[in-house]
């Protein structure tokens, strides 16, 4: 195994530029050294992307190849940038530019209004849930809480699709949005809060960059000074740009090519926001010169853990799944993954907490520790579970569970209930505890059936549902108790609950953990309706899932436990199922049944790959999926039949408009250029390209051999026969 410092200062006794490189492997030193054109790296979680960007530019810097002032690097947080500026900085690259795309607008923006536009730039709207508000009372359409925040994230990805209000149903409706409210209703707030915005003379954050798109597109001597200052781009996170970033990064860009992307389709997990992997996907169809580098080694993660990652992807589908990286793990060996099941959450979270207080004493600190859950409403059971073993936690992306708003008002409910005794009305004639809650939070507006999609107003659900469950585990274990004793109960446990947060467990949802790694990592509550989440309903929304789990089990540096819960309560019925993701993972499981597209469908044969699969061309070592489809990687010369490429995909085209199908679902991309490079005349031959199963060889066979043959493919869909 490959070994690689994580030191990312820059030697004291350097003399030269080529010091920068030392400790860079080989792939790591390729991205640094290879400054002109466009560069993609596809970099696997834990490679070391960062370590290779910001040594690419300060190599560059340092052998008087770039400027410091005119590279423009960008990412998504400030916590990202901040961290990347530091490197810059200890690397003799101190005055490169940094920043999150919106900081960069912004700053063009604010430099550039006074010559654009004129007059005093706008104020910055920093909290644009409180005009939302006030846009939805002005349509006389009441928002509670939690639709608010809803609301304003549908409003949010309007804008960075750059989607105006008028087109915002029908959008909405194309990309699959689980709407918080009626789509009609939500285009009328959306353009009231424009208005509103317009007669205050405010602009909030996605106006940045429309506006900066704006003046950049209109004003030509405007663009090309920005140009003229930035002539060297790096993107990290690519996997993460949305189509209004990607627009101004056109601008920023010009007709220029000095363009350096970084990123990992198997970590887009935040498609909800309006983020797409296409533009990574994408880029070699955009730059067909780009140099390509792949990050597949490792250096975060133990072997167990790495295999396990590559088993959670192994089964996934789509397009992302076509252009996996199989990472390839430099450390140690280290513990294999625990697999722990229990009777219920209760259970669960004591278990976990029991690990946890083992590991500390065993020399971990508390802060290389995480817990790690789908939702922010599982969160209570695990603080509460911590509290009582006596160890120190913080909460990361969430509000402690009582101080979330939710859960104060269904308290303050239940104490008013309780004082009023037997005088309420609302409690006559109910005798047992888990009913008189029941009966309290419904008179707060709260239902026991769930509301439909995700986002806040589900999370506020959560919430009180988990306050409910806590008032029945209470009254089963305290039979007799009241109401009172029950607020009593729940002071307690607030006031239990105020634990040190320095160096504390962290506690947080998979989307929070998302470019942070600890020591040992918890995957809690890992069951069928929690991941996958109930709500993800089309098979993206799945295979977005399935990515959620990969970004939360590469997390972890050595120690991995994976546990789930088979009954929400102690007693209750054991009718919960641990994730289908695990299938095949787990001991003891059985492998996922193949479905539709998959590469191990019903009636294939199944293709072992014992050792090394090599390139047909170069014998280079073959690692993505894609390439893997074509047996050769993609940089290699092809001999693919380009008319037969051409007829196979517009038939594709043909029968997925009739089927009602995605492309992809009939056949892959790849698996279209496999089969125009194999030009199979029969069906054994067929059979044996990825991608092509026996459902698929039954369903579309005799098309694909017509049109290799040259012959016109028949209509008849077996299906139908």
């Amino acid at each position: 195994m490959t070994a690689a410092t994580h030191s990312s200062s820059f030697p004291a006794d350097a003399d030269s530029a080529d010091a920068v490189l030392l400790g860079l492997d080989p792939e790591q030193r390729e991205v640094a050294t290879t400054l002109r054109g466009p560069v993609c790296v596809l970099a696997g979680a834990g490679t070391g992307k960062t370590r290779a960007i910001t040594h690419r530019i300060a190599y560059g810097v340092r052998s008087g190849q770039l400027m410091p002032a005119s590279v423009l690097a960008v990412t998504f947080t400030n916590r990202a940038a901040g961290e990347m500026r530091g490197r810059l900085r200890a690397l003799g690259a101190g005055g490169v530019q940094a920043r999150t795309f919106h900081s960069a607008a912004l700053r063009q923006l604010q430099y550039f209004w006074p010559k654009a536009i004129g007059g005093d730039v706008p104020r910055l709207l920093e909290r644009k849930i409180q005009f939302v508000a006030e846009a939805g009372a002005r349509c006389r359409i009441r928002l509670d809480r939690g639709e608010l925040r809803d609301v304003t994230g549908e409003i949010e990805w309007a804008k960075v699709t750059q989607t105006v209000p008028a087109d915002y149903p029908a959008a909405a409706l194309k990309a699959g949005r689980e709407a918080p409210r009626d789509m009609a209703e939500i285009a009328q707030i959306y353009g009231t809060y424009e208005q509103l915005k317009r007669d205050r003379a405010m602009i909030d954050f996605e106006d940045v960059l429309l506006l900066t798109v704006g003046i950049l597109q209109d004003r030509h001597d405007i663009a090309e000074q920005i140009r003229g200052q930035y002539q060297h781009f790096v993107v990290d996170e690519y996997q993460d740009v949305s189509p209004l970033q990607q627009r101004l990064l056109d601008l920023w860009l010009g007709e220029r090519d000095s363009l350096c992307v970084v990123g990992d389709a198997s970590q887009t997990i935040y498609s909800f926001t309006g983020a797409t992997p296409d533009h990574l996907l994408n880029f070699r169809t955009r730059h067909p010169r780009a140099t390509v580098v792949k990050l597949v080694r490792d250096y975060r993660s133990t072997p167990q853990v790495v295999h396990l990652a590559n088993g959670v992807l192994s089964q996934a589908r789509g397009r992302a799944a076509e252009h996996r990286l199989e990472l390839v793990s430099q450390r140690e060996s280290g513990p294999d993954p625990v697999y722990a099941e229990y009777a219920d959450e209760p259970a669960e979270a004591e278990g976990v907490a029991r690990r946890i207080r083992d590991l500390i004493a065993a020399g971990v600190p508390a802060g290389e520790i995480a817990v790690l859950f789908r939702i922010n409403a599982q969160s209570e059971v695990y603080e509460q579970a911590l509290a009582d073993a006596g160890v120190p936690y913080q909460l990361r992306g969430a509000e402690r569970f009582f101080e979330r708003q939710e859960v104060q008002k269904a308290i303050l409910a239940l104490r008013g209930a309780a004082r009023s005794g037997g005088n309420d009305p609302l409690l006559e004639d109910i005798v047992d505890l888990g009913s008189q809650v029941r009966a309290v939070l419904s008179s707060t507006g709260w239902t026991t059936e769930p509301p439909a999609g995700s986002g806040a107003v589900r999370d506020q659900w959560e919430s009180v549902a988990a306050l409910l469950r806590l008032a029945e585990d209470f009254a089963r274990t305290r039979p007799g108790a009241t109401l009172a004793d029950l607020t009593v109960e729940l002071d307690e446990r607030r006031a239990a609950q105020h634990a040190p947060t320095v160096q504390g467990v962290t506690l947080a949802s998979l989307h929070a953990a998302k470019g942070l790694e600890w020591d040992a990592v918890f995957l809690a509550g890992l069951t069928d309706g929690m991941i996958p989440i109930t709500y993800a309903k089309t098979d993206e929304q799945v295979e977005e899932e399935r990515r959620l789990l990969y970004v939360g089990v590469t997390r972890a540096r050595l120690h991995l436990t994976l546990s789930w819960a088979l009954s929400r309560t102690p007693g209750g019925r054991a009718s919960r199922r641990p994730s289908r993701f695990l299938n095949g993972l787990r001991p003891g499981s059985a492998a996922p049944a193949p479905g539709p597209g998959s590469a191990g469908e019903r009636g294939a044969p199944r293709r072992g790959r014992r050792g090394p699969v090599r390139c047909r061309v170069c014998s280079r070592t073959l690692t993505e999926a894609g390439e893997l489809k074509l047996m050769r990687c993609e940089d290699c010369p092809s001999d693919m039949d380009e008319g037969l490429y051409e007829r196979l995909r517009d038939w594709r085209a043909d029968r997925s408009k009739e089927q009602g199908l995605p492309a992809y679902c009939v056949f892959t991309d790849k698996t279209l250029m496999a089969i125009a490079e194999a030009a199979p005349a029969e069906a054994g031959e067929l059979s044996m390209i990825s991608g092509v199963g026996g459902r698929k060889l039954d369903r579309y066979g005799a098309d694909v051999l017509a049109i290799c043959a040259g012959q016109e493919p028949g209509s008849a869909d077996p299906d139908d026969a």
